[in-house]
C-alpha cells in the first residue's frame, strides 16, 4: 500500500482564523527547532557538556542561519525577486535554502564558541543529529508549499503538482517525482547514523574524535542531496552548473579531508580555542 501512495499537499496553511494565518512551512521549522534544541541539549549532558550553553547558541544559530538561508536563495533566485521585490522578506511562502542556513549558522557558530572558549567542532557534534532530525521535518514544509518537486514520474508514490505550481515546460504533466519525501527519508537515515555514532563515540571515547559527527554529516547528507537535487526541476543554478551540488561535491570533499587529518594524520581539527 505505501508503494502505491500518491502524495497531493492539502494545501499551505495550517489554521486561518480571521486575521491570524499560521502557515505549514513556519510551523514546521519552528517545530524543527524547538526539536533539535532540546535534542541537542540531551546529548549535550551525555557530553558532559552544559545544555544551557545549547539554548543560548540556538538563539545565536536561528539568527545567523535563517537570514542567510533566506538570502541564499533570492541571490540565486533574483530575476524572479526583481519584478516583486516586497516579496524578498516574505520567507513564509517558502524559498529557503539549506547550504545559506548552513553557512550563516556555521558563522554564528565560529563567533559563539570563540566568545564562550568552547571548541566549536565539539558544539556541532552536538548540533548535527539534529540539524539532520530538523531538516527531515522541514522538507515537509515543502510538500505543502506543492515546492521543490523533482521531473514528471509515473512511479506508483507520484506527486500531485496543482497547475499553478507547475513550471511552464510540464504543465500537462500532472504527477512529479516527491523529492520532498526522498530528501526527508535520507536525512532521517543521517540522523539515525549519526545518533549511532554518537552513542559509539561515548562507548570508546579513546578512539572517537572531536569533530567526527560533524564531519560525517558534511559527507552523508551531500550524498543524498546530490543524486535528490538532480531529480528537481526548480535547482538554484550557476550557468549549466546546479548551485546545491557544487557545495554537495565541496562539502564532501571538507568532510574526507577533515577525516584524513583526525584519523591519519593523528591531528585535532583548527578551533577557535587551542585543544586541551
Amino acid at each position: 500500500m505505501l508503494l502505491g501512495f500518491q502524495f497531493q499537499s492539502p494545501g499551505p496553511i495550517l489554521i486561518e482564523l480571521g486575521p491570524l494565518v499560521i502557515r505549514w512551512y513556519g510551523f514546521l521549522i519552528a517545530s524543527a527547532v524547538l526539536i533539535g534544541v532540546t535534542l541537542s541539549q540531551w546529548l549535550a549532558k551525555r557530553r558532559h557538556v552544559n545544555p544551557d550553553l545549547i539554548g543560548d547558541l540556538a538563539i545565536w544559530l536561528v539568527i545567523g542561519a535563517i537570514p542567510c538561508a533566506r538570502l541564499y536563495y533570492v541571490i540565486f533566485q533574483w530575476q524572479e525577486y526583481a519584478q516583486r521585490p516586497e516579496d524578498v522578506i516574505a520567507i513564509w511562502k517558502g524559498g529557503i535554502a539549506i547550504h545559506g542556513a548552513i553557512i550563516g549558522g556555521t558563522i554564528a557558530a565560529l563567533i559563539f564558541a570563540r566568545l564562550n572558549k568552547i571548541s566549536v567542532w565539539q558544539l556541532g557534534d552536538l548540533v548535527v543529529p539534529s540539524l539532520a532530525l530538523g531538516q527531515a521535518i522541514g522538507r515537509w514544509g515543502n510538500f505543502f508549499n506543492s515546492e521543490a518537486f523533482g521531473a514528471p514520474t509515473n512511479l506508483p508514490w507520484r506527486l500531485y503538482i496543482p497547475v499553478n505550481n507547475r513550471p511552464v515546460e510540464y504543465l500537462t504533466s500532472e504527477y512529479f517525482h516527491p523529492t520532498f519525501l526522498y530528501e526527508s527519508l535520507w536525512n532521517f537515515l543521517v540522523f539515525l547514523l549519526l545518533l549511532w555514532l554518537f552513542f559509539w563515540g561515548l562507548k570508546h571515547s579513546h578512539r572517537f574524535r572531536v569533530g567526527t559527527l560533524s564531519l560525517v554529516y558534511l559527507i552523508a547528507y551531500s550524498c543524498g542531496r546530490i543524486w535528490i537535487e538532480g531529480l528537481r526541476t526548480d535547482s538554484l543554478m550557476l550557468g549549466p552548473l546546479r548551485v546545491a551540488q557544487v557545495i554537495s561535491l565541496v562539502m564532501i570533499s571538507v568532510g574526507i579531508l577533515g577525516l584524513v587529518w583526525l584519523y591519519r594524520l593523528q591531528k585535532p581539527l583548527p578551533d577557535v580555542v587551542s585543544p586541551q
